[in-house]
């Protein structure tokens, strides 16, 4: 029996997102006053992503204590709509571009922090801000997989999802780039034109890999049959 209702935890984990959201925006930096706002930012997108599910498995929680008992099948063909989209989100959304800006922020963090998160933004974004926007995503979405088991689309078109989502962030750095003229991230200031393609193309491959790796650990948490039977046979 869990120390802590996966109710609960998915409760707590959806207000600490609204805490670092509100927070976030009540910086005054001035990117955030540029074109394109917070909104050109992948760690910006990712936290609305995260409260948006987070908010969704409440939703399903809510909507699963309030109907139970109750016969209805119009209720349970809403509720397994939901739970469709909740189990899409975690596996096109969530998971791989959760993992995704953790794993990338913290690779050029340790590389050249100057690369994707300047020292001067120390003086915008406190510490613990900075870990609740690019460290705790992980574990939290590990947490989720941990507790509920999420059925994930057909690969193919899990990995073509991802691709859109990653092809169309590309595309509108590309777009607040050619507005204004600077790059979201210094990292492609420093960089050539041809191998600013080849790191779109290999970031790109990346969050297609953290989809398969994500596809793959929630079926080794919740199909672990053939362990099972290993075990068993020995």
């Amino acid at each position: 029996m869990a120390l802590i209702p996966s109710q609960v935890l998915r409760v707590a984990i959806l207000l600490s997102y609204f805490s670092i959201l509100c927070h976030y925006r009540a910086l005054d930096m001035p990117a955030h006053q540029t074109y394109g706002g917070s909104w050109k930012f992948l760690t910006f997108i990712d936290l609305v992503i995260q409260a948006v599910f987070f908010g969704l498995c409440v939703l399903i929680d809510v909507s699963s204590l309030l109907t139970k008992g109750v016969d209805s099948r119009e209720q349970e063909r809403q509720l397994k709509k939901l739970v469709g989209l909740r189990d899409w989100m975690m596996a096109v959304l969530a998971f791989p571009v959760g993992a995704f800006v953790v794993f990338t922020f913290w690779s050029l963090y340790l590389y050249d922090r100057e690369l994707v998160y300047p020292k001067l933004l120390d003086n915008f974004i406190p510490q613990w801000l900075n870990h609740g926007m690019h460290t705790t995503v992980l574990p939290f979405i590990i947490i989720e997989m941990r507790t509920t088991h999420h059925k994930y689309p057909r690969r193919s078109w899990g990995l073509a999802a991802v691709c859109c989502f990653g092809v169309g962030y590309v595309l509108w750095t590309c777009w607040v780039h050619q507005v204004t003229g600077v790059w979201v991230y210094p990292v492609l200031e420093r960089i050539a034109p041809l191998a600013r393609v080849v790191f779109f193309g290999a970031m790109t491959a990346v969050i297609c890999v953290l989809y398969v790796f994500g596809e793959i650990l929630n079926s080794y948490i919740w199909d672990p049959l053939p362990h099972t039977e290993k075990v068993k046979g020995e």
